[in-house]
């Protein structure tokens, strides 16, 4: 076990609850530590339901084509805490280093000096530390649940803020409405900072306009302001300044037009001259966002499968992702059919019914598993139950290697075609599966 692990794990003990949101505790670390919020370079705050990490992945990668410094905070992570907390550097961030990262968290939990306070709050208050003892472009930062009250949300003036779609998820923290779970998202916004929203539901969309209007914050708005399409095999971007034609990004999915254009709209609102259309085709050209519909080509889990077979993989969670994912293969499926089986592995916090219902029509069969290591992980057995009762195939696995196994048996009917591997429903069952790929030593 690194340091950090055992550091983090100590941290998890200082309140009883891994959820409880308030700024209060979070204020009162920062204050002892000096407020490093206050020297933080200048920000791009992400909020939404789906979408936050692909978006700061553009901006990220079309920043960094300018020659911009660009640290980045996100979470959760995939495989280690680390990669929660990018420094930006020449040429390029890289996550932040073991021993940094176990000087800073000792740091704070010294000034906590004991008292109660979240795991997310306590580590967001050291890569607040980080990030403003090294000197940085930009600073985009991720919402980890919310926005009102997220412990991210106590930056003064951002550059900017970003919602990116809203949808049903957490509402036992955010309420059971899109309005409400809406107005929690535009907790972000700041009064004179722009905002830009990506595509929302509308009772959404007016929940955030009534806000912005509160604030006297402008919206820019996917649709009204701002639109993306696709056309003739390019993305083309149009706004009040204008129309650029751009090559498609590098992360499949069409909804990942919708993630870019939000990301040029953000980087046009800031008006940060170095970024141009070059700069802007670089970044969709370059970016990366693991395990969202991500294919797996190399490293040892796709040799599990059968000859010509596809493992793909994506760490949605929710109804709303599982639809944007469903529809992403279903455009696979009609340019290459092959019988789709999904390795599935879910939270007890999360809609395994909602989830499974996107996939009605399209998933040949279900392999259920539970996620390893989780003891929030629903397990396999109940997971197949619910894919039965929805009207699927299911079987259970006892590992991840056994449920490829099972999955690599599915062929196609009549040509016998090798089957399209998905594994999907959690960002932690993502991980354990990017850790089989490349151990982390």
């Amino acid at each position: 076990m690194a340091r950090s692990d055992a550091i983090l794990e100590r941290l998890l003990t200082l309140h009883p609850k891994v959820i409880d949101l308030s700024l209060d505790r979070v204020w009162r670390l920062l204050e002892a530590l000096g407020h490093p919020e206050r020297a933080l370079p200048p920000v791009i705050h992400v909020a939404g339901t789906n979408g936050k990490g692909s978006t700061i992945a553009f901006i990220r990668a079309m920043l960094e084509a300018a020659g911009k410094r660009v640290h980045v905070y996100t979470s959760p992570h995939l495989v280690r805490f680390h990669e929660r907390v990018v420094l930006g550097g020449p040429g390029g961030g890289a996550a932040i280093p073991e021993d940094e990262l176990c000087a800073l968290l000792e740091e704070c939990e010294r000034a906590n000096d004991g008292h109660a306070i979240t795991y997310f709050e306590i580590t967001t208050a050291a890569a607040f530390l980080a990030f403003a003892r090294h000197p940085a472009d930009y600073l985009l930062l991720e919402v980890g649940l919310g926005g009102r009250l997220d412990a991210t949300n106590v930056v003064d003036h951002p550059r900017a803020t970003v919602i990116t779609p809203v949808d049903y998820d957490h509402q036992q923290f955010l309420g059971d409405t899109l309005p409400a779970i809406a107005g929690e998202k535009a907790g972000i916004m700041r009064a004179g900072v722009p905002c830009i929203v990506g595509p929302q539901p509308p009772e959404a969309l007016e929940a955030m306009e009534t806000a912005a209007a509160r604030l006297s914050a402008p919206l820019l708005v996917s649709g009204q302001d701002w639109q993306v399409f696709e056309q003739h095999g390019r993305l083309v971007y149009q706004d009040t300044a204008g129309l650029l034609d751009l090559p498609l990004p590098r992360l499949p999915g069409r909804f990942q037009l919708d993630n870019a254009g939000a990301a040029i709209a953000t980087l046009r609102a800031i008006d940060e001259p170095a970024v141009q259309e070059a700069q802007i085709a670089k970044g969709l050209a370059t970016a990366r966002w693991p395990a969202r519909f991500d294919r797996l080509t190399g490293g040892p889990l796709p040799e599990l499968l059968p000859p010509g077979a596809e493992l793909w993989l994506d760490g949605g969670h929710n109804p709303s992702a599982a639809r944007v994912l469903a529809a992403a293969m279903g455009e696979l499926e009609e340019r290459v059919p092959r019988p789709l089986v999904l390795v599935w592995g879910l939270l007890t916090t999360k809609d395994a019914a909602g989830y499974l219902g996107a996939f009605r029509g399209l998933a040949r069969k279900i392999v259920a598993l539970t996620i390893p290591g989780e003891e929030n992980a629903v397990p396999a057995a109940d997971l197949a139950a619910i894919a039965q009762e929805e009207g699927f195939e299911a079987e259970t696995a006892e590992t991840l290697e056994e449920a490829l196994a099972l999955a690599g048996q599915t062929a196609g009917d009549g040509e016998g075609e090798p089957p399209r591997v998905l594994i999907c429903g959690s960002l932690y069952l993502a991980g354990h599966v990017l850790a089989a790929q490349a151990p982390v030593a």
